[in-house]
C-alpha cells in the first residue's frame, strides 16, 4: 500500500518541490470551472516565470538552483489559501489557481508574490537575489477553459518579461488580437520569399567632403497582397524568433551584393553596400564562410561591403563579437557599430572591435539642434571616433541645417531624407550621378 501511495503521489506530484504537477493542475482547474459556472464565480490563473534563475542556475550549478526552487515552492505555497493549487510544471515555470477570486484579488496576490520572491534567498551560503514575472488570466473574462485560460496567462507573463520584468500583468482584449496578428503575420511570412512579397530598397550614403554619394544601406521591404506594406520593425523580430531571419538573412546578402555588383560594374567601382545584420545572424559560426561564399559567387570585392550590427547585438556574447568582427574584418569587410549610444555602450571593448565607423542614431541627429544634451552627445561620438581613427555616420539628415552643423563638427558621412528616402535600385542607380545637395554646398 505504501509503494501504491507513493506511485501515486509522483503521477500527481512534482518530484523536486512535492507540488501538484501540471496533470493534477488540469484536474483541480476542472473542478474549479465546473464550480465557477455553477455558482457564477471568477477565478484566476496565474502564471510565474523565475527573471534570474538561468542565470544562478549556469554560475552556481544544478545543486543550488534545485535548491532555489524548492525554497521558491515553500514561500509560494506559504502565501496560499487551502483551495488554491500551487503547480510546477517545470524548469523555473509555476502556476497558481485562485478558486472565487476576481481581477481586484488576483492582483492583490500577485502584488504579495512578487514582493516576497524579491527578499533574498540564503543558500549554502550564498544569498540570491531573483524577481518574479507574473501574468494573469481570469474566468470568464479571458477563457472559459483551461487551455484558453493558460495561454493567455502565458502570454500576460511575457508582457510582464517585456514590460521590465518583476511584475505581474493582466490579460487584456489588446493583447490577444496583437497575439492573433503576430501569427498571422508568422505564417505569411513563410511564404514570402517563395512569393516574391520581399524586396531591397537602398538609401544613399554621402561623403560630405566630396558631395558625392559613396555607398548604399540596402533596406528590406515586405508587401503582401492582403495585408499591404509591413513594416520591417513589425517583421523582423518574429523572423528572428522563428529561425526565418537566416534564410531571408541570406537572400538580403545574395540580392544586396548582386545589385552592388551591378552598379560596380556600370563604373562605381567604390561604392560600398551596407547590410544589416541581426543577432541571430551573427552568433551563426559559419556567417564568415557563408559571406565569403556569397562575395565570391558573384564575384564583389570585400571591401565593397560593409556589415553593420547594433550595440546590443556586438555586447551579448562579447568573445564571440570579438572573434566574428576579427574574422570578417581579415576577410576585408567593413563594418560599422550601427545606433551607437542607445544600447551598452562600453569603451573598454569598443577599442577591442576591429571596426571602421560609427553611426550616430537619428534620435539623437533629429533633436540636436534644439536639445543641448542630444548635441553634446553628437559632439561626443565624433570626438571618440576620431581619436580612435574611426569615421562617422549620421542617420536622419533632414534638413540643410542638420547637415551644416553636423559637417561643421567633423561628421564624415552622413544619410537621410535630405538626400533620399530609400528607393528601388533604378531610381538609385539614377542618383549616382548627381550630386546629392546639388549646387548648395556647405559651410
Amino acid at each position: 500500500r505504501e509503494a501504491e501511495q507513493k506511485i501515486n503521489f509522483l503521477a500527481h506530484h512534482d518530484v523536486l518541490t512535492s507540488l501538484p504537477n501540471r496533470a493534477l493542475l488540469k484536474d483541480r482547474v476542472g473542478q474549479a470551472l465546473i464550480s465557477a459556472e455553477r455558482h457564477r464565480q471568477k477565478l484566476a490563473l496565474l502564471y510565474l516565470d523565475l527573471d534570474r534563475f538561468k542565470f544562478i542556475n549556469d554560475s552556481l550549478g544544478h545543486a543550488i538552483g534545485d535548491q532555489l526552487l524548492i525554497k521558491v515552492a515553500e514561500r509560494l505555497s506559504q502565501q496560499m489559501r487551502e483551495e488554491d493549487t500551487v503547480c510546477r510544471t517545470g524548469g523555473d515555470e509555476f502556476i497558481i489557481l485562485l478558486p472565487d477570486t476576481d481581477a481586484d484579488g488576483a492582483g492583490h496576490v500577485a502584488q504579495k508574490l512578487v514582493e516576497n520572491i524579491t527578499t533574498p534567498f540564503e543558500i549554502d551560503g550564498n544569498q540570491l537575489f531573483v524577481t518574479v514575472s507574473i501574468g494573469i488570466s481570469i474566468y470568464p473574462d479571458n477563457g472559459e477553459d483551461a487551455e484558453s485560460l493558460n495561454k493567455h496567462a502565458d502570454t500576460a507573463m511575457y508582457r510582464a518579461k517585456q514590460a521590465g520584468r518583476n511584475q505581474y500583468q493582466f490579460f487584456t482584449a489588446e493583447m490577444h488580437s496583437q497575439i492573433v496578428h503576430k501569427l498571422e503575420l508568422e505564417h505569411a511570412l513563410r511564404f514570402a520569399l517563395a512569393r516574391n512579397e520581399l524586396s531591397l530598397v537602398y538609401q544613399p550614403l554621402v561623403d560630405i567632403k566630396l558631395n558625392k554619394i559613396t555607398g548604399a544601406e540596402a533596406l528590406i521591404r515586405w508587401n503582401h497582397p492582403e495585408l499591404g506594406s509591413i513594416s520591417p520593425l513589425e517583421f523582423i523580430p518574429i523572423a528572428e524568433e522563428t529561425g526565418m531571419i537566416n534564410p531571408i538573412g541570406q537572400w538580403i546578402l545574395h540580392t544586396a551584393i548582386a545589385q552592388c555588383k551591378q552598379w560596380v560594374d556600370a563604373g562605381h567601382r567604390d561604392l560600398l553596400i551596407a547590410i544589416n545584420l541581426s543577432a541571430v545572424q551573427f552568433n551563426n559560426p559559419l556567417l564568415v564562410t557563408m559571406i565569403n561564399t556569397i562575395l565570391h559567387e558573384h564575384q564583389l570585392p570585400a571591401d565593397n561591403l560593409e556589415l553593420e550590427i547594433t550595440e546590443s547585438v556586438a555586447m551579448i556574447n562579447i568573445d564571440l563579437t570579438i572573434k566574428q568582427l576579427k574574422s570578417l574584418a581579415d576577410a576585408g569587410i567593413r563594418l560599422s557599430l550601427d545606433d551607437f549610444g542607445t544600447g551598452y555602450s562600453s569603451l573598454n571593448y569598443l577599442k577591442k572591435f576591429p571596426i571602421n565607423k560609427l553611426k550616430i542614431d537619428q534620435s539623437f541627429v533629429f533633436d540636436m539642434l534644439t536639445d543641448e544634451d542630444d548635441e553634446a552627445i553628437v559632439d561626443a561620438v565624433i570626438t571618440l571616433a576620431r581619436s580612435l581613427g574611426l569615421k562617422t555616420l549620421a542617420e536622419g539628415v533632414e534638413t540643410l541645417e542638420h547637415l551644416r552643423v553636423l559637417n561643421n563638427k567633423g561628421c564624415d558621412f552622413m544619410q537621410g531624407y535630405l538626400f533620399s528616402k530609400p528607393v528601388p535600385a533604378e531610381p538609385f542607380f539614377n542618383l549616382l550621378n548627381h550630386p546629392p545637395v546639388g549646387n548648395l554646398g556647405v559651410d
